[in-house]
């Protein structure tokens, strides 16, 4: 008989770190093993992204961005104080990091 383990995500705050898009993310969990903090956990799915179990306790330090092997398959969403904007003098474009 194999024994269930059931995870609760810790949603202190709507915070969502990172954006996962199912499209090109493959499952591979490198990110998960990446993350110094442990905010992911491996999805039960094959090929499913990984699942955000605490939000709160990321870092935004950049490792499972950097690391992931799939092009845009995970992005930041940095909280509103830390996004940087600029105008592009020129054209008049605002622009996003």
């Amino acid at each position: 008989m194999s024994e269930k383990i059931f995870a609760m995500t810790n949603v202190v705050t709507p915070n969502q770190p990172v954006i996962f898009d199912p499209d090109y993310c493959t499952g591979c969990n490198n990110c998960v093993e990446t993350c110094q903090v442990d905010v992911y956990i491996p999805n039960p799915e094959a090929g499913m992204p990984p699942i955000i179990l605490h939000p709160d306790e990321c870092w935004y330090c950049g490792c499972c961005v950097n690391d992931c092997p799939s092009e845009g398959a995970i992005r930041f969403n940095w909280p509103l104080q830390s996004r940087a904007y600029w105008k592009n003098k020129k054209t008049g474009e605002i622009g996003q990091v």
